[in-house]
């Protein structure tokens, strides 16, 4: 249990590092996201193929998982953009109302259905992600390209929850990884191609940026909260995961000199405690049971 809450601890910090190395602005964002998944394949397929770990159970999990590819693939891009056009602060915050957004998808696509704390945590989250962007920004309807990226962000990637969960009921992790990773690099490559984002020419600094995001906050990360998960409560490490947001911020303001004010630091937590609440296993609000 030790070793998997240090695996934890370590792998949320690797995720936290990733908003401050795009708000860098060293490369496109899209294309940051192309060489993040291009690179993390061809450090993980010599590996698959001289260990002949890469198994494909049946044609419909295959698809699945090429699908959780172009799905996390447009998460990650569309993220990115939102963290050079924001904050990423925002940014991060706004993709952490994922847990939100996989209890509304349960709600009309699952058998198991939402409880009564995730509506309460949800109300309290949405007050929370009003209260980080701005009171004004809701009243007067301006949502800019950097909020609504944001938001979709966190639908993506909980669309890509449920499905990668499907997947992963008959295929190992690592041949997951592998065909996503493939179908995301095919995928983002072709989009950074139709919009004319540049392959090349980037600083020495940019390079080593794309090298260490595809090594460090995909690899790395995911690996380490993969083993994280396999020794500890799903719940917990979900739970767990939410500090990221948190963590981004503080480092983006460290580093980054990104302003923080009160009023976005109290949304910032609300927003996580409402998260928080969803997975909260007692009731809140005892329902009376009709005879």
């Amino acid at each position: 249990m030790k070793k998997a809450r240090i695996a934890l601890v370590v792998g949320i910090f690797c995720i936290s590092i990733f908003p401050i190395l795009v708000k860098l602005n060293l490369t496109p964002g899209v294309i940051s996201a192309f060489y993040r998944m291009l690179f993390s394949l061809l450090l993980i397929l010599p590996y698959v193929l001289i260990s002949k770990q890469l198994q494909i159970p049946n044609l419909k999990a295959g698809l699945l998982a090429v699908i959780c590819g172009v799905i996390f693939g447009s998460d990650v891009a569309v993220w990115n953009i939102a963290i050079q056009e924001s904050t990423a602060t925002q940014a991060s915050l706004l993709t952490n109302l994922s847990p939100v957004w996989v209890g509304v998808f349960s709600l009309f696509f699952l058998k198991d259905k939402p409880k009564t704390n995730f509506w309460i945590g949800t109300i309290i989250a949405v007050f929370g992600m009003i209260m980080l962007v701005g009171f004004t920004v809701f009243k007067n309807l301006d949502f800019d390209l950097a909020f609504i990226f944001g938001v979709l962000s966190g639908v993506l990637y909980a669309i890509y929850m449920l499905v990668s969960k499907e997947v992963l009921k008959s295929m190992t992790v690592i041949s997951f990884m592998t065909i996503s990773l493939l179908s995301s690099s095919i995928y983002l490559g072709v989009v950074s191609y139709a919009i004319n984002e540049p392959f090349t020419g980037f600083s020495n600094a940019g390079w080593l940026v794309l090298v260490i995001q595809a090594v460090v906050c995909q690899l790395l990360a995911w690996l380490l909260i993969s083993y994280a998960t396999q020794h500890m409560r799903a719940t917990r490490v979900s739970v767990s995961l939410l500090g990221q947001g948190i963590l981004a911020s503080i480092l983006a303001w460290l580093f980054i000199d990104e302003a923080i004010s009160l009023q976005m630091v109290l949304g910032g937590f609300i927003l996580l405690f409402g998260i928080r609440v969803t997975f909260f296993e007692k009731q809140l609000i005892k329902t009376k049971k009709t005879t």
